[in-house]
């Protein structure tokens, strides 16, 4: 297989198991949001934190590295607006994905007590503004870097 080809389906299959791993977790967030099982939501924040979060890091951190050697690979030239719109979309998405895995993290301590409803839309809204980034990101991904 073509280097090219290969590099490019890996970096478009980071991106859409970026996209639905994080809409697993916000509809995670909204079923438990409905009152689920408190142990069992437990497991789930335990997992998510453990093997889940990690992961969704690492490919979200996967995506420039790819798309820099994508672009290098087919010669088109980086214009300095798409450098300075990719670079301020990653920069607001590591804070944002920081605040989202402390907001679990304390949504975790609390064990079996149930969480309040500020903390759920915190993570909520964490969550979504994450998505958005990463949509935004995606649209970037989409366009020429010219």
């Amino acid at each position: 297989m073509e280097p090219y080809l290969l590099i490019r389906i890996a970096h478009g299959a980071a991106a859409v198991l970026l996209v639905l791993g994080l809409l697993a977790h916000l509809f995670m967030l909204w079923k438990a949001g409905r009152g689920a099982d408190a142990a069992a939501l437990q497991r789930k924040l335990g997992r998510t934190r453990r093997l889940s979060l990690p992961l969704l890091a690492l490919l979200g951190l996967s995506l420039p590295v790819s798309g820099w050697w994508l672009v290098h690979l087919a010669g088109w030239p980086l214009g300095q607006l798409w450098l300075l719109a990719s670079s301020v979309l990653f920069l607001a998405l590591i804070p944002l994905g920081l605040l989202l895995a402390g907001r679990l993290a304390a949504w975790q301590a609390l064990g079996e007590a149930p969480a309040p409803a500020r903390l759920l839309r915190f993570a909520g809204a964490y969550a979504l503004l994450v998505l958005l980034v990463l949509l935004a990101i995606m649209a970037l991904m989409g366009a020429k870097p010219a």
